[in-house]
């Protein structure tokens, strides 16, 4: 009984290994891999539907393999213009790259600090044409 209660137990902990190693970062680097290059085709598909340029895909989703983004991208073309397809205007902004937050935060943080600099200059530039 005590045994039954065990492997029960054990298996259902090894079913559970890959979410844990996936979570953990742990994940086999070919299917990492595999599952990039699947996500690069689909964003190269999105950006050729909606109209994007391929650099453009390049640049916002610098995180995903370039070829991927271009086979996907050279696929949606070929079936649009087979089932002659228009392009779909994108609603939303594009999605911001990791890291890119902390590029805006710096660049406010430096408008910031110019904007406070011009300001204090001006009262000084008053004070000299009196």
């Amino acid at each position: 009984m005590i045994t039954r209660i065990f492997l029960v137990v054990a298996l259902l902990g090894l079913s559970a290994c890959e979410q844990v190693n996936q979570k953990l970062g742990l994940e086999d680097p070919a299917k990492k891999e595999a599952k990039a290059e699947q996500e690069a085709k689909a964003v190269g598909s999105a950006c050729r539907q909606s109209g994007r340029a391929i650099e453009d895909c390049y640049s916002i989703y610098g995180w995903l393999p370039k070829a991927g983004i271009y086979a996907g991208w050279r696929e949606m073309d070929e079936y649009m213009r087979e089932n002659k397809l228009e392009t779909v205007a994108p609603q939303l902004p594009p999605p911001e790259g990791p890291g890119s937050k902390k590029k805006k935060k710096a660049q406010e943080a430096a408008a910031e600090s110019e904007a406070k600099a011009e300001t204090k200059a001006e009262p000084e530039k008053k004070a000299e044409k009196h």
